[in-house]
């Protein structure tokens, strides 16, 4: 039978029980605060997994995640509740699935009275830091420090929100984001901090994000290459359920030619101000160096007129290209952080971990964006270096999860995890031993039914071989065999050779929704 991934738990006790009040007993601070390790919690946005060099990325290199991989451990199945950003962010907060945590989609206002991991570790003595992309419209409670981005945030000179006696104030600072927010979070390491005490750090970046603006540093990188293309690029969607056709996030047919393709506006073209903005905020040089890069390949592409499929491999390239750039500057600034851990010796006494809030698609299926149970989007990057505790260059293939990080931290801090929390500590994986009762299925739920890209709601139940997929307005299934089928293009649900694997799928599904207190 599969493990507990969760207790269920009913709304009315979310909303009137977890408070910070009520959590379980945690130690007080005092003698010993050294002995508990530091937490690093470094954070990219739609970073896939594919695009990682430890996790065998044939299109990009990145030294400093792969050097963190070296010296900790590598998770090959980690799996996230519902792929896109404020509710992946929600999760990691309080440890609890989109229906019990309040955040089913981007434009739900996350409850900040919740009890949320970082409190906890604030009670227990930590001092708690949280700097870079929040993206949960309130404003971030349980910690001692916060300046975070407005939303999105931008990638130049983006503005940041920060607490101001009793209200949020506002102020711009310039240069490129990834670099401002790792400059920020080691001045808080370097001065804003009291060195005797533990301390959570929540280094969280806007890149890989769209638009994808590349930093000065890397607007050529890749120039002059050719990334190969996803063996799915032109999937003609037939294998499966209709909603996988229906959607609008194909790199032939959903981009648009400013913001997404870096190419000029047409003579006459009346920009919508969310696409202008971004090139607007650059200062004259910055403008300058970026038109630099970009006219000389923007002049070439329009002198090619390109049509049908090759204008589709020439989006791809664009597109990959300017999405692996902004990943080469986080493993550039992960370098910086990795280096001041080192030259402080504090190296051996934080656990750093690297992760994503969900995987993204690097043109398969034709496509970018996430919030698909598809594998591209359901699993996520999760590197954790744990000196002394992991062994360096380890991997796991235990099934884990975005739901796992709260218990995890708190673990780590030597604080009891609260018993409502759905996930549980990868304490045990990262010391090498997998309990006999870890998980063997885990549900997923994705809501944005109405939002961007016209992605169907629909949620369903993975195993290490199977994924069953259910389209409730469509009334539609999915099934797909990982070990004959790894990219899911062909579903097998009405094949009546796995007609007993989806029964016993669907009956896994009913018991996980009931588990979870999925209504």
């Amino acid at each position: 039978m599969p493990a507990r991934i969760g207790r269920r738990i009913a709304g009315t006790l979310l909303l009137a029980g977890l408070a910070v009040s009520c959590a379980e007993p945690v130690p007080e601070p005092g003698a010993g605060e050294q002995e508990r390790p530091n937490i690093l919690f470094v954070f990219a946005d739609d970073h896939a997994f594919q695009a990682v060099g430890a996790y065998g990325s044939v299109i990009n290199e990145t030294p400093n995640i792969d050097r963190l991989a070296d010296g900790g451990m590598r998770f090959d199945r980690a799996l996230v509740t519902n792929s896109i950003c404020a509710p992946a962010r929600a999760v990691i907060q309080t440890g609890l699935y989109s229906h019990l945590n309040g955040v089913r989609d981007n434009s739900d206002v996350f409850d900040g009275t919740q009890v949320t991991f970082p409190k906890l570790l604030r009670e227990a003595g930590y001092q708690t830091a949280m700097i870079g992309k929040w993206h949960l419209k309130s404003s971030p409670a349980g910690f001692d420090h916060w300046e975070v981005l407005p939303g999105q945030g931008a990638y130049y000179n983006p503005d940041l929100l920060y607490p101001d006696a009793d209200t949020t104030a506002t102020r711009r600072r310039e240069g490129y984001v990834t670099d401002i927010v790792t400059d920020l979070a080691l001045d808080w390491l370097g001065e804003g901090r009291d060195p005797d005490r533990p301390f959570l750090l929540m280094l969280q970046h806007k890149a890989p994000h769209r638009s994808w603006m590349p930093g000065p540093d890397h607007l050529t990188t890749y120039d002059g290459e050719a990334i190969p293309e996803p063996e799915t690029l032109f999937d003609d969607y037939s294998g499966r359920a209709s909603p996988a056709a229906n959607q609008e996030m194909t790199i032939a047919r959903h981009m648009f030619d400013v913001y997404d393709l870096k190419l000029e506006p047409q003579p006459g073209t009346d920009l919508p101000g969310w696409q202008a903005s971004a090139f607007e905020r650059m200062t004259a040089g910055q403008r300058a160096e970026w038109d630099a890069a970009y006219e000389p390949r923007n002049e070439a592409f329009r002198a090619a007129r390109m049509e049908g499929d090759d204008l589709t491999r020439w989006k791809y390239q664009r597109y990959i290209k300017d999405y692996l750039r902004t990943i080469a500057s986080i493993d550039d600034n992960l370098g910086r952080v990795l280096d001041w851990l080192d030259e402080t010796g504090l190296a051996e006494t934080t656990v750093v971990v690297y992760s994503s809030d969900q995987g993204f698609y690097l043109g398969e299926h034709g496509w970018y964006d996430k919030r698909w149970m598809y594998e591209e989007s359901l699993r996520t990057p999760l590197i954790v270096r744990w000196p002394g505790k992991t062994a360096a260059g380890s991997a796991s293939s235990a099934m884990v999860s975005n739901l796992d990080f709260a218990p995890t931290f708190l673990d780590v801090a030597g604080v009891q995890v609260p018993s409502h929390m759905q996930g549980r500590s990868l304490g045990p994986l990262l010391a090498g031993d997998r309990p006999d009762d870890w998980r063997t299925s885990f549900y997923y739920h994705y809501y944005e039914a109405e939002g961007p890209h016209a992605v169907a709601e629909h949620y369903g139940v993975a195993t290490d071989r199977f994924k069953l997929i259910r389209y409730p307005t469509t009334d539609e299934w999915e099934l797909f065999d990982l070990e004959t089928d790894p990219r899911e293009m062909r579903s097998v649900a009405d094949d009546p050779a796995y007609a007993q694997v989806r029964a016993d799928l669907e009956a896994e599904l009913e018991r996980l929704r009931g588990e979870l207190g999925v209504t």
